[in-house]
């Protein structure tokens, strides 16, 4: 690895010491160097557990992946509002000059902003202006199995350091004021099809991060790590092994390369002690004669105790899923009266079309609502379970299916306002023609890809793209806005009645929270494939959002 560092704060806060001797200074000097004294104080702050429990009550800060543990990704600043978002004016921008699509979710702690970059870079800069901290850069393997490119979504923070998932499957520890790495951790073979491509979670004293690799045959796993040490506390296996309950919902011995990875950040609940993460599609995707079966824990969302990662309860959405709709979207975490009665819910806006919401206490289906074209399922049944309609399995000469492979909505991060009680998303209105046969599953070889299928858009298929804003208590939905362009991005909601979103052509677009309505937009000249974030220092607020290679953070101009 590689450390690259931009006046490191040690010395700082050398010359901040012996600022009474900087009269024969410049002014503008002494004005630089008094800006980075605030910026090396600040990096002094110590990240508390309890801090992470109270996340929403810092909202000049952004201390996590969703910005609280009810993944929520909503911010209670105002300042920037319906009335005067018009006037959003670009600050500061940060290239970090690092090809592929940026992913990250920066985090923002007591001044000094932490992002990271394809092939694992990362970064702390100033958040008032940008400015280079430090850089972290991670010497990887020239040969890695990665399905969909060498992204990464972003670091977690705990005391005095900030936590990063690799690429080559790999759990890093590094100094939050330096960038050096203070340990460093092995999780999992890279060259089996292992890699890390989320955000991890810190819960307490652990570092809990999710693995991908659903492609390449791989036994999907949640790990914990202790923050302190590296020491792995538990392991989590998303497919029970022989003689462990649901192991009988895989044929033979597919369970050992059954996929369900959790390649996504989950959200956690302080009061329930529970954590919550969903997992993704079993392998090979769309070939399941080999594992006949519902193929749990896949395509579910799972919640366990972060203490010892022992399972509590689970929900699968789609048994037996032959699509590839993958479950790992971050699950919204709200308190709600359903029926007359106050219950903890979970919502989850499913890659396989359909809207769910859970009591989040037990487990229990409450409701499901498709919100895209559905032609897989008839509709959910009491029970949770799907009613199937016949014939849409993937075939030798090719199904025809609504969602398409990429699904009614994908990973990309949702938002909960608690002012509007509605659930923001982005999602795809698209079918494809799915295709499996025998011939097309290749044998198993680790680290090669396994899949045996095949989908694709007929030529007149159209794509659009758009945000969805759902009332949760009914999986109505409320309002759609189509997207000028196709899209990748999350969604971001504030309690100034905005939600900001993004599309593939970079224009970021803020929305009317109530109605949908585009407000304001600005063309950032790349592809936006993540979602907002909001902070504030010096009594501004700041909307911070990756495109292309670049971090662009924008306010209100400042009051003459």
């Amino acid at each position: 690895m590689k450390i690259i560092r931009h006046l490191p704060v040690t010395k700082i806060r050398s010359l901040c010491r012996g600022s009474a001797l900087l009269g024969g200074l410049t002014r503008s000097f002494v004005t630089i160097l008094l800006g980075l004294c605030l910026t090396a104080s600040s990096a002094s702050a110590q990240v508390t557990s309890e801090r992470l429990v109270n996340a929403a009550a810092e909202s000049q800060q952004w201390l996590m992946y969703s910005g609280a543990y009810d993944g929520s990704r909503f911010t209670p600043l105002d300042q920037i509002n319906r009335t005067n978002v018009q006037r959003l004016s670009l600050q500061w921008v940060f290239q970090t000059g690092v090809r592929g699509r940026h992913e990250t979710t920066p985090l923002v702690i007591d001044g000094v902003m932490y992002l990271t970059t394809p092939q694992n870079h990362a970064y702390a800069v100033d958040v008032r202006t940008g400015r280079p901290l430090w850089h972290y850069e991670r010497n990887l393997p020239k040969t890695m199995s990665l399905c969909c490119g060498p992204q990464n979504r972003g670091l977690a923070a705990l005391g005095d350091r900030v936590f990063m998932g690799t690429l080559d499957a790999h759990v890093v520890s590094l100094d939050a004021k330096t960038g050096r790495v203070r340990w460093d951790v092995e999780a999992a073979g890279a060259d089996q099809g292992y890699s890390f491509t989320g955000a991890p979670l810190v819960v307490k004293d652990k570092v809990i991060v999710g693995v991908a690799g659903g492609e390449y045959g791989v036994r999907g796993f949640l790990d914990a790590y202790e923050a302190e040490s590296g020491k792995r506390a538990w392991r989590f296996y998303t497919i029970p092994g022989d003689g462990e309950p649901g192991n009988d919902t895989w044929k033979g011995d597919s369970w050992k390369r059954g996929g369900a990875p959790t390649w996504v950040t989950g959200s956690y609940d302080p009061g329930l002690n529970l954590l919550y993460w969903g997992t993704g599609n079993p392998g090979p995707q769309m070939y399941g004669a080999n594992r006949l079966g519902d193929n749990l824990y896949s395509d579910s969302l799972v919640a366990l105790d972060p203490d010892t990662g022992t399972l509590k309860w689970h929900f699968q959405f789609t048994p037996h899923d032959v699509h590839d709709w993958d479950s790992t979207h971050t699950p919204i975490l709200f308190d709600d009266t359903i029926a007359g009665q106050p219950r903890k819910l979970v919502a989850v806006a499913n890659r396989n079309g359909f809207f769910y919401v859970l009591d989040r206490v037990t487990g229990a289906f409450l409701l499901a609502r498709p919100y895209t074209q559905v032609t897989w399922a008839k509709e959910i049944d009491a029970n949770g379970r799907p009613v199937l309609v016949p014939n849409t399995d993937p075939t030798a000469e090719g199904n025809r299916v609504c969602p398409s492979g990429t699904g009614g909505t994908n990973w990309h991060s949702p938002s909960y306002s608690p002012r509007t009680h509605l659930v923001y998303f982005f999602s795809y209105e698209r079918c494809d023609t799915f295709m499996s046969d025998e011939k097309l599953e290749p044998p198993y070889r680790a680290g090669r890809l396994f899949i045996g299928s095949a989908f694709f858009p007929l030529p007149e298929e159209r794509q659009e793209s758009a945000v969805r804003a759902i009332d949760p208590k009914t999986g109505t939905v409320r309002w759609v806005f189509k997207e000028y362009a196709d899209a990748w991005a999350g969604v971001f909601s504030t309690a100034g009645g905005l939600v900001f979103s993004g599309d593939g052509q970079g224009n970021f677009i803020a929305l009317d929270a109530d109605t949908g309505r585009d407000l304001w937009h600005i063309q950032l000249g790349a592809a936006i494939h993540t979602a907002a974030v909001s902070y504030s220092v010096d009594g501004r607020q700041y909307i911070a959002i990756a495109a292309g290679d670049a971090l662009f953070a924008f306010a209100l101009p400042k009051e003459p």
